[in-house]
């Protein structure tokens, strides 16, 4: 059986906007609020791909790589908690056209290379916390971190003694117009 690795598209954080992230989350949140994500592994899913062969990679990269998409500002403003997946998540109030169009394109891809993808809608989001199974009070409203999304990239997910790391496998530019 071919080697597969688990795959996604996703958009990376600043590292400015990630160090003030963990600090603003370390302030509103308690230590038991579920398994806290760490701050290098901070990004937006666009496309979660599964465990993909190495031909199948190729060609997925091939065809993000034809995505003609023009830069556009992402401003995270607004909170959640999903009970039922264990989900604590920071994401836009408002997400941005480009960014809706990016995440479309590459689910759409995915899905016609034979990748799954969820039915329900894309809900642009960072994960803070996983296995956040029990109600905790989410922040009031009064933060925001902007930054200008300029590029998307190629993760793999890989789980080595006992922690998950993402590793960018390749990215691609978007136009500035």
């Amino acid at each position: 059986m071919a080697e597969t690795r688990r795959l996604f598209f996703a958009l990376a954080l600043p590292d400015e906007i990630q160090s003030q992230i963990i600090s603003w989350r370390a302030t509103h949140f308690p230590l038991s609020a579920g398994k806290p994500v760490a701050q290098a592994n901070l990004h937006l899913t666009l496309a979660f791909l599964g465990d993909i062969s190495a031909d199948k990679q190729r060609a997925l990269c091939q065809l993000a790589g034809r995505i003609r998409q023009s830069a556009f500002n992402l401003c995270l403003n607004d909170a959640g908690q999903w009970l039922r997946s264990g989900v604590i998540w920071l994401g836009p109030r408002q997400a941005p056209r480009g960014l809706l169009q990016l995440a479309d394109m590459l689910r759409a891809q995915a899905a016609r290379s034979g990748c799954y993808q969820t039915p329900l809608p894309f809900h642009p989001h960072i994960t803070l916390y996983r296995q956040a199974t029990q109600a905790v009070a989410l922040p009031a409203p009064d933060f925001s971190w902007s930054f200008r999304a300029t590029e998307f990239a190629l993760y793999s997910s890989n789980f080595k003694q006992g922690r998950t790391q993402y590793q960018v496998l390749e990215k691609w530019p978007f136009s500035e117009q």
